[in-house]
């Protein structure tokens, strides 16, 4: 079994929301799903696997939560490069420009974000959002191996 990485942080609940729903399709597709707290833990954690996934608001004008989440992706640009990522979480406002702007940046550090873009839910995460990140998951389960 191929153990996947779901590091993320949460302000109200909802990137955890999604973060579970992932660890449910990481499960279901034969893997053992593994939560980080980017707070308590360095990015090093990550370094020797392929496929992992980052989740993580939007937080002020449409960015990063700066004090945990953004030094962790900062550690994670150094080594991403060959990697599999998949980015997720939740914003209340704006139109995903934070998402967009992610993707970019894992992009240019070299990795390969799954699907091509992060998975992102307006507020709380709905049934078809749950779905897909139930079947975000199962796509990093498989890329695990």
């Amino acid at each position: 079994m191929a153990k996947v990485y779901i590091a993320f942080w949460s302000g109200t609940g909802n990137t955890g929301i999604m973060a579970e729903a992932i660890a449910e399709g990481v499960t279901a597709a034969g893997g053992t799903p593994e939560f980080v707290d980017v707070e308590s833990v360095s990015a090093d954690t990550l370094k020797d696997t392929k496929a992992f996934a980052l989740g993580c608001p939007s937080m002020g004008a449409e960015q990063l939560e700066e004090s945990a989440m953004e030094p962790f992706v900062q550690e994670v640009e150094a080594f991403a490069s060959g990697k599999q990522i998949a980015l997720f979480g939740s914003y209340g406002w704006g139109d995903g420009e934070w998402m967009r702007d992610w993707t970019d940046r894992m992009k240019s550090a070299g990795a390969s974000v799954v699907d091509g873009e992060g998975l992102i839910a307006h507020e709380t995460p709905d049934d078809d959002v749950k779905a897909d990140c139930v079947r975000l998951g199962k796509t990093l389960a498989q890329l695990a191996q």
